[in-house]
């Protein structure tokens, strides 16, 4: 039995699979409604959610199968002192499929080790969130046709955001990507990255404006600052506004670089931008349902 707990679980040789499958759910819906008829989905989500539980229920259900779980901790037995071990354990009578979202960096890992159902990290704490790292890879490569040869700047909370560590990990096994950390000193990328992409020889370059290298992006990947993970309310608000992405920006970057943002977005990338045919953010919330769509069928073994 195969889980998903961090993005580097799956070879990218297997990954590639997952992306084929995906872009083929994409183009022939229809062939995939009843592939999963019978088959439920568990969505444990121990902290809020929008996108992320959503297009996990939006892709079991077009998949034709059902979903039941909660979407916080209080209306869980995590409440009454429940352990994440017991849950996953009874969760495993319910459902053949589950997908958790915790606090906790570790937590799906604690529950994979007592499941008897494939286990999905939908993010922990701001270690992994490896379902958006599959979403990223499949907007890059559906935009630039390859997920080889292209610089992409990171932008924004890179030490406190797990989409940023898990799409670094997943893109240094790629030929020829070049990362620029765009961050101001307090929120730079932990050192275990800067040791990884060191370790792999990748090139990098850390910097704090990033009007000073858009023209250098073929993607910019853009992220909020995150209240949730700060302990001091002064220092989130000297950060928030930190970078703010508009049209003035816009027109330093390439005629062929896109945008992306893992959302929800706070006030990162001006509304002005979202007409601009570069801003490929909204896109990138559909390529979600359908590389979610295919990890589920891959997981339950229904993918050939």
């Amino acid at each position: 039995m195969k889980h998903l707990l961090n993005p580097l679980d799956f070879s990218v040789e297997e990954l590639n699979e997952l992306l084929d499958l995906a872009r083929d759910i994409s183009n022939n819906p229809q062939k995939y409604s009843h592939a999963c008829d019978g088959k439920k989905l568990a969505t444990l989500f121990y902290e809020p959610s929008t996108r992320t539980r959503l297009s996990f229920e939006a892709a079991m259900l077009n998949l034709g199968g059902s979903v039941l779980g909660f979407s916080s901790a209080n209306s869980s037995s995590a409440s009454k002192g429940e352990s994440v071990s017991d849950t996953i354990r009874v969760i495993s009578c319910y459902a053949d499929i589950c997908a958790m979202r915790h606090p906790k960096e570790g937590a799906p890992m604690v529950a994979a080790q007592k499941s008897r159902i494939p286990v999905i990290n939908a993010g922990d704490g701001g270690h992994q969130h490896p379902t958006q790292t599959l979403t990223d890879l499949m907007t890059i490569r559906e935009l630039r046709g390859s997920l080889d040869n292209f610089t992409i700047g990171l932008c924004g909370d890179l030490k406190f955001g797990r989409t940023v560590h898990s799409l670094i990990n997943s893109l240094i096994r790629y030929k020829n990507v070049k990362f620029i950390l765009i961050s101001p000193k307090e929120l730079r990328v932990p050192d275990y990255i800067i040791d990884t992409l060191k370790e792999n020889n990748v090139e990098y370059e850390e910097v704090e404006k990033l009007e000073n290298v858009m023209p250098q992006l073929d993607i910019l990947y853009m992220t909020r600052v995150q209240r949730e993970r700060f302990f001091n309310e002064d220092e989130y608000l000297r950060m928030k506004d930190f970078y703010i992405l508009n049209k003035e920006k816009m027109a330093l970057a390439k005629e062929d670089m896109y945008v992306l943002h893992p959302l929800p977005r706070v006030n990162e990338i001006s509304v002005e931008v979202d007409d601009d045919p570069r801003a490929a953010y909204f896109k990138q919330v559909q390529y979600g349902v359908y590389v979610r769509m295919a990890l589920i069928l891959t997981l339950l073994g229904l993918n050939k």
